[in-house]
């Protein structure tokens, strides 16, 4: 093991990122380039980097002044992307992906941010972390890029688990909220049921049962509830929080990111049709890079886990330093916003608040 600082000294303002540097279809390399980016932009922030030390600490050392910012905790399991979440959860410990967890479970980091496997991360997520009280099924959320003046929507599930029924859907749109709140400094965001018409009479009755769910708890979540929404909403600029179960979300997450790629293609063709083509690309340079930032994934990579005690930041596993830099940089960013205290605050309320109310009912029925 490399401990060359102890980052829960008693400087307060230094806050500490526990990342698995294995995993992700680029390998380590790739994670140490993206802490290494973050770590020039933002000087207060530390890391604790788990995976194999001898391979890391090479990596490490060939970044000037990290090797000062970063432990390293040596962990020579790996969960591999073929690796199913219940073999994971019975032999995962020594790997990179439980020892990241576990700093954060024993307060020596604030985020873990992993490229890993999504179901095995979840499963260790809530084998160590635990879910918060008043949670019944965790949620991805991620932020989708939109019309409105925040530029991004957050939707949620995007995977966590493939059911949810209407009270899980009333804690997506609490945690959902909350999440805008904290990453997009919305006041009061205004959340939205996915569904496949607006009108109040369609969807499946779970989604009609949690319709009403959410609107009933608009005041005590702090978000104005603007009924169902459709998929072209997702990008749009009628909501701020998009609520849909995980089958949903994930499809619908999968077939934007497809659907980018796409527009990626059809525009260099387009551009490397003829010679006239090819000099309208060289005056509209300009342009198409502001595009592609706009569009590029990598730039707005990491789904947060939602409802768990402590915060995971879950990085595609194809990311490269830009993208791994992008997870960390929304780890940072609710680290610094304390959005994990809020989040449990938060809930902890909305629990509250529906067993006050299901008292009530039983007194008016008595």
């Amino acid at each position: 093991m490399s401990s060359p600082k102890d980052h829960r000294g008693s400087d307060s303002s230094r806050i500490v990122i526990s990342v698995d540097a294995m995993g992700g279809d680029r390998g380590p390399a790739a994670v140490v380039a993206g802490i290494y980016t973050s770590a020039g932009i933002n000087p207060e922030l530390d890391f604790i980097l788990h995976g194999p030390a001898d391979e890391l600490e090479k990596l490490v050392q060939r970044r000037r002044g990290l090797s000062e910012r970063c432990q390293i905790r040596d962990a020579q399991g790996v969960v591999s992307m073929e690796d199913k979440p219940s073999q994971v959860m019975r032999h995962g410990k020594g790997t990179s992906m439980w020892s990241a967890l576990e700093s954060v479970r024993a307060g020596e980091a604030t985020v873990a941010v992993s490229c890993g496997n999504t179901g095995a991360l979840m499963a260790l997520s809530m084998i160590r972390l635990r879910k918060l009280p008043g949670v019944n099924r965790p949620a991805i959320a991620i932020l989708w890029p939109s019309r409105n003046p925040q530029g991004f929507n957050v939707m949620l599930d995007v995977g966590a688990d493939i059911r949810a029924d209407a009270e899980d859907l009333l804690q997506y749109a609490l945690m959902g909220s909350a999440y805008a709140r904290n990453g997009l400094a919305l006041t009061k965001p205004r959340v939205g049921l996915l569904n496949v018409g607006t009108e109040e009479h369609k969807g499946r009755a779970e989604l009609k049962e949690a319709h009403d769910l959410i609107a009933a708890r608009e005041d005590a979540g702090n978000y104005k509830f603007v009924g169902f929404v459709e998929g072209g909403d997702i990008p749009g600029k009628r909501c701020d929080v998009i609520v849909t179960d995980g089958f949903t979300g994930n499809v619908a997450l999968k077939t934007g990111e497809g659907t980018a790629s796409l527009i990626g293609d059809l525009l260099r063709e387009a551009f490397a049709y003829s010679p006239l083509s090819r000099i309208a690309s060289v005056l509209a340079l300009t342009s198409l890079r502001r595009l592609k930032k706009r569009i590029d994934p990598r730039r707005v990579n990491g789904g947060i886990f939602l409802g768990l005690n402590g915060t995971v930041v879950k990085s595609h596993g194809s990311a490269d330093a830009t993208g791994i830099s992008a997870a960390v940089k929304l780890a940072y960013e609710l680290a610094r916003s304390g959005f994990g205290d809020r989040l449990a605050a938060r809930v902890a309320s909305a629990a509250e608040a529906a067993q006050d109310g299901d008292s009530q009912k039983d007194v008016n029925k008595s």
